[in-house]
């Protein structure tokens, strides 16, 4: 049963069916961007080594027109990101890089566990690198009309921090967006708010620690963090709670205690801040009090889950336990190594996905649907549960 490969050779048929008009499209575009990072003030001679081998790129538009934190059930999101082997490699990297984070926080006053757990959640800890060529990304963007001006300006900053010594040009590696470095700032904020914190008079957020957390503290600070509150908390609601909710719509955390809000334990609230009630996913799934830091948080990267995640992660380095409440679903998410397990058990199955390396992509997407449709399940091609133990996961 090689349901996969139907698909993916269904998938491949439509793009080189495609790629031909958007290849001709994409050489009088390049030619176009070329001038324009010319005249930008990036030298002819690094426009034309970034640009001239620019080929069409369907992985990097597809992804440009959905993204995780937005389409993922918050349960999958929070599950994948803070699992047990990213808390204990978290763990393990800060205890590496402690005088870092201690001097890091003691200059910037931001927390040193927010800044390990976005490391964390960002590279991996560093390990993560970027799958697309910068430069080749932008002008797939730019030439498929996926917000030119934004993309048009990554690509310019991108080969200007080239230009001007903080970045090597084989370190131009990034996410489908520009995102770059081991905390994945775009190539416009790098520009704006990188530091120099080895001391070695470059800003390499790419090879050097000691400068990507400085930055990413600089950002934070930048955004509002302020070191006399924390990003937030898990909180209890009272039976049929009917009140106000939206982590914008702040009040005292006084306030939320005389609505009957309590912590988790039931204990009184004691904290002295402005928060918002974050109910990411409905008054039946966890509760959480959120403040300005959880916003500086949300600026890095604008959805609530990843925030969110950073914020947990934070709490899981600093030693506390998993959320209390339980996500409202009998279908849980898998984390990183249930994943790579079930594609293995996809691979035993006959569904020809190819290597197994834990990413689900469009063909294990589409081999998960055979599966939900064998076994009676709703087709949406999930990796939950439910799919993981039809296939003999455990």
């Amino acid at each position: 049963m090689k349901l996969a490969r139907t698909a993916a050779i269904a998938l491949a048929t439509g793009l080189l069916a495609a790629a031909p008009a958007l290849a001709q499209v994409s050489q009088s575009c390049i030619a176009g961007l070329k001038s324009r990072v010319t005249r930008a003030g990036v030298p002819a001679s690094l426009a034309a080594r970034a640009l001239d081998g620019a080929r069409y790129n369907e992985k990097v538009v597809r992804f440009s027109r959905t993204q995780p934190e937005f389409r993922t059930p918050v349960w999958d999101y929070m599950t994948f990101l803070v699992d047990e082997p990213r808390v204990a490699d978290g763990m393990a990297n800060m205890q590496k890089w402690g005088k870092t984070l201690e001097a890091v926080e003691k200059r910037f006053g931001t927390d040193r566990y927010i800044i390990a757990a976005l490391w964390g959640i960002e590279s991996d800890y560093g390990q993560i690198k970027g799958e697309f060529f910068l430069p080749h990304a932008m002008a797939n963007l730019v030439c498929a009309n996926r917000k030119k001006d934004l993309f048009t300006r990554q690509l310019i900053a991108g080969l200007k921090l080239v230009q001007s010594g903080d970045v090597k040009y084989d370190d131009l590696y990034s996410s489908w967006a520009s995102a770059f470095g081991q905390t994945q700032f775009i190539p416009e904020t790098y520009q704006r708010l990188a530091v120099d914190f080895d001391g070695d008079g470059r800003r390499d957020l790419v090879n050097s620690v000691p400068d990507a957390l400085a930055s990413t503290a600089n950002f934070l600070v930048k955004a509002g963090w302020r070191s006399s509150e924390p990003w937030g908390f898990e909180v209890k609601l009272p039976a049929g709670y009917k009140g106000p909710s939206g982590r914008k719509r702040r009040a005292s955390v006084q306030d939320w205690a005389r609505r009957g809000i309590t912590n988790v334990d039931g204990s009184p609230l004691k904290s002295n801040f402005q928060a918002g009630l974050l109910l990411p996913a409905g008054v039946n799934g966890p509760a959480f009090l959120v403040g300005r830091n959880f916003d500086a948080l949300y600026s890095y990267n604008a959805a609530e889950s990843y925030a969110l995640a950073i914020g947990h992660l934070s709490d899981r380095l600093k030693g506390r336990g998993t959320i209390a409440a339980r996500w409202p679903t009998n279908d849980p998410g898998l984390t990183r190594a249930q994943r790579l397990q079930l594609q293995i058990l996809l691979l035993k199955a006959g569904y020809d996905i190819g290597e197994a390396d834990g990413k689900i992509g469009p063909v294990t997407t589409v081999a998960i649907k055979g599966v939900q449709k064998k076994n009676g399940m709703k087709p949406n091609g999930r990796p939950s549960m439910a799919v993981y133990k039809a296939l003999g996961g455990r």
